[in-house]
C-alpha cells in the first residue's frame, strides 16, 4: 500500500518499527501486506514506514509507549 508523502517525513525501517512494538521485523512486513500499516517502497524495493503512522498505531497498543526510543 503506497500513499503520497512529504519531503520532511521521517521514515522507519522494518527493524526500527519492530523494536518499538517488540515484535519480529517479519511481523511488521505482514502487517503492511495485510493493510494494517502502510508502507513506502524504496527504489531498491525495501519497505519504509511513516513514523507518524507508526506512533499513532503504537498509541493504540495497551502497555506500549512510543517515547522509549
Amino acid at each position: 500500500m503506497t500513499a503520497p508523502h512529504t519531503e520532511n517525513e521521517i521514515l522507519l525501517t522494518p527493524s526500527e518499527v519492530a523494536s518499538l512494538f517488540r515484535v519480529d521485523p517479519k511481523t511488521v512486513t505482514r502487517w503492511a501486506k495485510s493493510g494494517k500499516l502502510s508502507s513506502i517502497r524504496t527504489l531498491g524495493g525495501h519497505r519504509r514506514y511513516r513514523e507518524t503512522e507508526v506512533r499513532e498505531l503504537l498509541g493504540g497498543v495497551p502497555g506500549q509507549r512510543g517515547d522509549d526510543v
